[in-house]
């Protein structure tokens, strides 16, 4: 991991709670968590195209903008009348062979990312975003600290961004659409 990830990664764990309350502000209490962590890998993404100066003002930025778009899309839900829904549009009810195909592709690549992942780190990962487990449930599932369970998921974000970011770069490049063939992990025991 290089230096400007790493600042990155230390700001968000220091601001995560400010962030926490001040998109407390502006969506339901249900939908916090989410943002938060989609804010962490906005900004990430963000600091492999380009480097940011002000980390903690791009996360803020980043967080409120998310919120906002959030409650838009689910304003905009309630919004439509029944009259749109008299008929379902073929797209809706039937997957075309190819999306299914790329669907399946990305949920592989996804469990070939959480396979990098340390075995403990990989256990509270997958129960926070598999099973939407909360930090505290985890906590006392696994006999670990809220904080260390906050500390292993944001790791396993950041660890399974970078590996997913690695996969789609020889894609990018070449313009194939072949997928990357990567070593499979080594099991610890």
């Amino acid at each position: 991991m290089d230096r400007r990830s790493s600042t990155l990664e230390t700001t968000y764990l220091k601001c995560r709670s400010q962030l926490e309350r001040f998109i407390g502000r502006i969506v339901k209490r249900d939908d916090i968590e989410d943002i938060v962590q989609e804010t962490f890998i906005k900004s990430y993404e963000a600091e492999l195209q380009h480097e940011i100066t002000f980390e903690r003002t791009y996360m803020f930025k980043t967080a409120r903008n998310l919120a906002l778009n959030h409650v838009a899309k689910a304003s905009e839900k309630h919004n439509q009348s029944l009259d749109d829904y008299d008929e379902m549009p073929a797209n809706l009810t039937t997957q075309s062979l190819e999306k299914q195909v790329e669907s399946k592709q990305r949920f592989l690549d996804f469990c070939r990312a959480t396979d990098t992942l340390s075995p403990e780190v990989k256990r509270v990962f997958l129960m926070k975003k598999i099973y939407s487990m909360s930090q505290r449930d985890i906590a006392l599932h696994c006999g670990l600290s809220e904080s260390t369970v906050e500390k292993h998921v944001a790791k396993g974000l950041l660890q399974c961004s970078v590996y997913l970011q690695k996969l789609n770069e020889p894609q990018q490049h070449t313009g194939t659409n072949a997928p990357l063939k990567m070593p499979r992990p080594q099991r610890r025991s």
